[in-house]
């Protein structure tokens, strides 16, 4: 298991929402380059990018910067907003992203999904954002019929290389994790997850430990780093042992 910091991109900084809300953003950075090369100094294994302004416009805002984020790093990056293409893809794997990560194209053009991930096999992460025990898509602006479950499973047959999983409710609030849905969703799966929303301390992480064994590949911390809430040395030497 791994902690992976997040960087959320708006206006060219770095933020945080409070629920995916367009209008709630604080800014923790003005430089999200620089946030990149610290939190990789504290010892983070992995990054986890988000073009907010892409996911509202749906499609890619912020690709120089996240191009340079990708260079000022030697550790992989994740990234996800607004892409629905394979030029998309195409563009940030070759800017030296290692996972892209994709949402709304995967109920909204299924097939175009399963060709994406047959092409791009192990580079394919699929964002599951939960409102209300359904899925969320465009910008979490959509909250659709589909159950997270069901999702998650189709999408395992295609050999993505892993799950994003949010809870909107309570991301960005610092409210703690979802920890019975979390494990009725992993319970069902069998490859990587990645929990998100609502992490607000070192205890919060103390209680998806256990959760390691049953499929939970990494946590997604992002305001409560900030504020420091957590302590990203101290979350990674509690998780390592």
């Amino acid at each position: 298991m791994i902690i992976i910091p997040a960087i959320d991109l708006k206006d060219g900084k770095c933020v945080r929402l409070r629920r995916g809300e367009e209008g709630t953003e604080t800014i923790f950075h003005e430089n999200p380059i620089e946030i990149a090369k610290y939190w990789e100094k504290q010892g983070a294994k992995r990054l986890h990018v988000i073009d907010l302004d892409g996911a509202f416009l749906k499609h890619p805002i912020h690709y120089e910067i996240i191009k340079k984020i990708a260079k000022a790093v030697s550790i992989p990056v994740q990234v996800g907003g607004g892409i629905r293409s394979k030029e998309d893809i195409k563009a940030y794997l070759d800017a030296g992203i290692s996972w892209v990560i994709i949402g709304t194209l995967a109920l909204e053009d299924e097939e175009n999904f399963k060709k994406i991930c047959q092409e791009f096999t192990g580079h394919i992460l699929l964002a599951i954002d939960v409102k209300d025990g359904k899925v969320a898509i465009e910008g979490w602006k959509k909250v659709t019929k589909e159950s997270p479950l069901d999702l998650a499973k189709k999408a395992q047959e295609l050999g993505i290389a892993g799950i994003n999983y949010t809870d909107i409710l309570r991301d960005g609030m610092e409210t703690g994790v979802n920890l019975e849905g979390l494990k009725s969703f992993l319970k069902e799966l069998d490859i990587p997850v990645y929990v998100a929303g609502g992490i607000s301390s070192i205890e919060d992480i103390k209680r998806l430990l256990y959760l390691q064994k049953k499929g939970l590949a990494g946590i997604i911390v992002g305001r409560a780093l900030y504020t420091g809430k957590i302590n990203l040395k101290e979350a990674i030497k509690l998780i390592e042992g």
